[in-house]
């Protein structure tokens, strides 16, 4: 994928840098927050190759591209001037909707590291098991504490996510989860009283979710409230001490000891499911999981999934379903890319199917599966089948990571192998369904569209007719190389327009056309002109040489002069320029490449200024 190219197509159609208030990325999505969503070209962006489909939801504006996201997200940002808050305007919302909109936002930052975290203690499992580690060994300690920080100091966690959500002070909230954690307050003996007459309820707060998202929500009330009393002169620090005080005495008091109770209610559920309907959340999740995923539903168990474990010591509301969900969704869009005759489609459904088969069903659901309908309908099977497998053997995960053929080392626990045994069976029967489910039910392979052999006719004809030909020189004197090689993907990949570059053996710039200076770069390395058939030529002195301020450059033309082929535009120390650690190829563009039939480069080797270097096919 071209990044550079992708970033910008998607810039701007989605109204331009100034209709981005922020963007950032998850592991498969740009998340834009959009000054006018109506602004977008939401048809558009799904043509831009790279891009697997659009979502809108919980105020953003949400376009799929898969693995590669990261790349696209860097080169958006050094296209503009994006904050990278990823809160949504604040909007009307239904009581459920605001719940789980909320629950999502607080916890979807996270999700990197508990999957990471979840991996490092499935790794150790499984390192363990097949006994090259000792699990007595200070090597596996350390390693078990890489994996164990997250879930001891979760308060931690929660508490930056929620006060960015809740919009009060991050470090405040941070300080608030420390109070839950300080020595000094877990070592105190029953019975606590605060004041000598509060009762404070001795709680165990490692790993616990539900208390400290109350007390960040609390902390935004008593904070507001805080600044706005505070005297100016003393706000600095009266502020937060109040907010401290105030909330962290509720956090102990009330707080904190409800969020418990609401865990250990939870966990009370979570046992009777498991003992009379274990089968429901796996068979749920593993059909309808790929509806989860479209509405940002599925980040809203991670709290519940994360109380299991703190309560039980394992979870069954997410990994099982999904693990049989995604295996299923990787197996449909494999199973279409390997069938489909279209190149475009062999190309996506094949990697997205690789990448479904890993945990991350985006690109195969909304590239492939979505779009195509009857394979997400043979997903649904699949996943379905194997989830309700999953759930009458009663699996569970013994720690959290992404659901896929990688983390069958999670479901390595409890007593024997029985469960990471029925977890491969999960993932066979989930392949095998899906598989011949999405033959049976087929899909509509797109026609691919046949290159028309007029243009080409045309070429040929109009390559035969001088006058519909223009020649460009060679502006300076040296070895030409074909554009494809300039170690500038801005060149290479002809972002900017086709052409071809020279290595130049003299610093001297002449002009390759009779025409006009367009620009002058103040930094000297650039010039653009526009010959008087309307053929605009930029030549771009070195890589990157616009850092050198114009140090080594000296202009012999000025922006609106004219100039005739063969003058003396440039000169430049090529000796002082290599010296200061810079390439000195310099490329030849036309920059309004699409205005023309072809654009085509002289043969490489060595050439003269003045010599015929570009030939343009009008």
């Amino acid at each position: 994928m071209d990044y550079k190219k992708t970033a910008a197509d998607i810039l701007e159609l989605v109204g331009g840098e100034k209709n981005v208030a922020s963007v950032t990325n998850c592991m498969t999505r740009l998340r834009f927050v959009l000054n006018d969503a109506g602004k977008a070209d939401v048809e558009g962006l799904k043509k831009v190759k790279g891009v697997q489909g659009v979502v809108t939801k919980n105020g953003q504006f949400q376009v799929v591209i898969g693995t590669d996201v990261s790349h696209v997200c860097d080169e958006i940002k050094k296209m503009g001037h994006f904050g990278e808050e990823t809160q949504a305007p604040k909007e009307k919302k239904g009581i459920v909707a605001g719940f789980f909109g909320g629950l999502t936002a607080i916890f979807q930052p996270i999700i990197p590291a508990l999957a990471g975290s979840g991996m490092i203690k499935a790794l150790l499992a499984l390192l363990v098991f097949v006994g090259w580690v000792d699990s007595g060994s200070q090597t596996y300690q350390i390693f078990n504490a890489f994996g164990d920080a997250l879930f001891s100091f979760m308060p931690f966690m929660l508490a930056f996510s929620a006060a960015k959500y809740f919009g009060c002070n991050q470090y405040v909230s941070a300080a608030l989860a420390g109070v839950l954690l300080h020595s000094s307050f877990t070592s105190l003996e029953a019975p606590i009283l605060l004041f000598g007459f509060v009762p404070v309820t001795q709680v165990s707060y490692g790993g616990s979710v539900v208390p400290i998202l109350l007390i960040v929500w609390a902390q935004s009330y008593i904070e507001r409230f805080a600044n706005k009393i505070s005297p100016k002169s003393v706000k600095i620090f009266l502020a937060p001490l109040l907010t401290i005080i105030v909330t962290g005495c509720l956090g102990i008091t009330i707080l904190g000891p409800l969020g418990n109770l609401v865990g250990q209610g939870l966990a009370v559920g979570f046992n009777w499911l498991n003992d009379y309907a274990g089968w429901v959340i796996p068979f749920l999740m593993g059909t309808f999981c790929p509806f989860f995923v479209m509405t940002g539903m599925h980040y809203c168990f991670a709290p519940i999934q994360t109380i299991q474990y703190a309560t039980l010591g394992y979870g069954t509301i997410l990994g099982p379903g999904m693990l049989a969900s995604n295996i299923a969704q990787g197996t449909a869009s494999l199973v279409v890319g390997l069938k489909s005759k279209n190149k475009d489609l062999k190309q996506l459904g094949i990697s997205a199917g690789f990448t479904g088969l890993m945990g991350i069903t985006e690109p195969a659901l909304y590239g492939v599966t979505l779009k195509y309908k009857r394979p997400l309908y043979a997903a649904m099977i699949g996943g379905g089948v194997a989830g309700l497998y999953a759930g009458i053997t009663g699996i569970h995960t013994y720690s959290s990571t992404t659901a896929g053929l990688l983390a069958l080392p999670v479901y390595i626990g409890g007593s024997g192998f029985g469960n990471v045994i029925n977890a491969a069976i999960t993932i066979v029967i989930s392949m095998i369904v899906t598989a011949v489910a999405t033959l049976l039910l087929g899909f509509d392979d797109p026609v691919e569209e046949l290159a028309e052999e007029t243009p080409a006719v045309e070429k040929k004809e109009e390559e035969q007719a001088p006058s519909m030909r223009i020649e460009i020189a060679s502006p300076v004197k040296g070895t030409e190389i074909p554009l494809s090689e300039v170690k500038d993907e801005v060149f290479s990949k002809n972002i900017v327009g086709k052409g071809a570059a020279v290595i130049p053996s003299e610093g001297k710039v002449y002009s390759p056309v009779d025409g006009t200076v367009a620009s002058v770069f103040d930094t000297k390395h650039a010039i653009g002109l526009v010959s008087e058939e309307g053929v605009e030529v930029l030549i771009h002195v070195g890589l990157d040489t616009v850092e050198l301020g114009g140090q080594h450059f000296t202009a012999h033309v000025a922006q609106d002069d004219k100039v005739t082929k063969g003058q003396l535009l440039l000169e430049f120390d090529m000796d002082a320029i290599k010296a200061a650690g810079y390439d000195i190829v310099t490329p030849v563009v036309i920059s309004n490449t699409d205005s023309y039939l072809d654009v085509l480069a002289a043969d490489a080797g060595e050439i003269n200024a003045g010599d015929m270097l570009i030939t343009i096919v009008k």
